[in-house]
């Protein structure tokens, strides 16, 4: 079993980069601990709460890099959003045991 550790940390920084630069919405005091907020969603964004250990899987990592990619570290939401239609992110994140 490898242990991607590089793509784990190079995720955890694009999130860190991603929410740092955006600015805080009343709504952050409502994400537990070990839980971040995202918007996913191709016309209107849909704000999900998941847990941190989908930084850890490398199909959430790419989606992390498309997000890069078309928003770079500038977030008009406030929180990292994901350049995907809801329901493609829904199965996704059921697979991955987020749901």
């Amino acid at each position: 079993m490898a242990i991607r550790m590089p793509r784990i940390i190079q995720a955890k920084k694009i999130l860190r980069r991603s929410l740092s630069n955006g600015s805080r919405t009343p709504t952050y005091k409502d994400i537990p601990k070990g839980y971040f907020a995202i918007y996913v969603g191709e016309q209107k964004k849909k704000r999900h709460v998941v847990p941190v250990s989908l930084l850890s899987e490398p199909m959430f990592q790419d989606l992390l890099h498309q997000a890069e990619e078309e928003f770079g570290y500038n977030h008009q939401m406030g929180a990292l959003t994901i350049p995907c239609s809801e329901d493609v992110f829904t199965d996704l994140a059921s697979r991955l045991g987020a749901f």
